[in-house]
């Protein structure tokens, strides 16, 4: 075992693919010599060679569209997107090729790439940097999503994506990468100061996809997140004084249906917590799913608590950003039902 963050565990995560299957690269948007914008792939250049680990040119549609000739041809490629905002030119690559390959060429051909972006806000980075676009491709059967909100299982979750067959785009909380965050405005920059927060087995081990974990059993009321908001969440309900259950997602797609079904059918309330636009957010499509096989269960109705429906705001950041607060006021309402 050893301590590392976010960052260290995902650069773990790649050097260990690179130097156990030859089939495995990295390439991207500054991830060979300069080791990524965020320091991922710091050093896998220097020890794995330009073959292994080199820079592209800015052109997200190029890279993802030769990743999928790559994994056509039997490779796995590892792409890196500087930042989830600039996935959206190769959006069509993803949707028409990529997760469509095996089912166009009856399963003689498959797309086993994965791509690596951070995404989310937290670091005042505006329109083009802090975007959450999850809910985009969790909508287009054949591609996988994942959303890591801790060291150990953002090296896990990697490594089960890069060996998956199927397409994965894995989603990193920049916010979260150097360690946890519970949302407070005066947290702004703490989690720039490098501290690890998590023992992480440094071998080769996988979390499987499409398996949530239960972060804080309890008995009240579910809540369900993801990512950054898994710690926000949790530090909302500690305020609270609610026994309530936090369910981390870990993947969207695949979900864990069955874990939040139970859940909520044993606590007959639920509030959803994610950093995107609420109107057609991913907590949209929970809501419909926990309202089909949990109705009769149901005490109040599902609560949201989610970015607004505006264009990702660089100066209302930390009100944009949903906090305890908001989380308390959704927790306390499913109660008073």
């Amino acid at each position: 075992m050893a301590s590392m963050n976010m960052i260290q565990a995902l650069n773990n995560a790649l050097d260990i693919t690179l130097a156990s299957d030859p089939d495995t690269l990295i390439f991207g948007e500054d991830v060979g010599y300069f080791g990524g914008v965020f320091r991922v792939t710091d050093k896998l250049q220097e020890k794995h060679g330009l073959t292994r680990c080199f820079d592209a040119p800015i052109s997200e549609g190029g890279i993802i569209a030769a990743a999928i000739g790559m994994g056509a041809y039997g490779l796995r490629p590892v792409v890196e997107i500087q930042f989830a905002d600039y996935i959206l030119p190769a959006y069509d690559q993803l949707v028409s090729e990529a997760a469509r390959l095996r089912y166009r060429s009856g399963g003689e051909f498959w797309a086993p790439l994965t791509v690596r972006s951070p995404y989310g806000g937290g670091i005042f980075g505006g329109q083009t940097h802090s975007q959450s676009p999850e809910a985009i491709f969790a909508h287009i059967t054949g591609l996988k999503t994942v959303i890591p909100s801790n060291p150990y299982d953002a090296k896990g979750l990697l490594i089960a994506a890069i060996e998956c067959d199927d397409p994965v785009v894995f989603l990193e909380p920049k916010r979260i990468y150097n360690g946890p965050f519970d949302g407070r405005p005066d947290q702004a920059m703490k989690t720039w100061a490098g501290h690890k927060d998590a023992e992480v087995p440094e071998g080769h081990y996988t979390v499987p996809l499409g398996k949530a974990a239960i972060t804080r059993p309890g008995s009240e009321v579910t809540v369900l997140a993801y990512g950054t908001m898994v710690h926000v969440a949790l530090s909302a309900i500690e305020e609270s004084g609610l026994d309530a259950e936090l369910i981390d997602l870990r993947s969207i797609v695949p979900l864990d249906i069955d874990t939040i079904v139970a859940s909520v059918k044993k606590t007959g309330r639920c509030v959803i917590v994610h950093e995107a636009s609420r109107f057609s957010g991913f907590g949209a499509e929970l809501s419909a799913l926990i309202q089909e096989r949990c109705f009769y269960h149901l005490k109040a109705p599902i609560g949201r608590v989610c970015g607004w429906d505006t264009p990702y705001p660089h100066a209302f950041e930390w009100d944009y950003f949903p906090g305890p607060a908001r989380i308390i006021r959704a927790l306390n309402s499913a109660m008073e039902n």
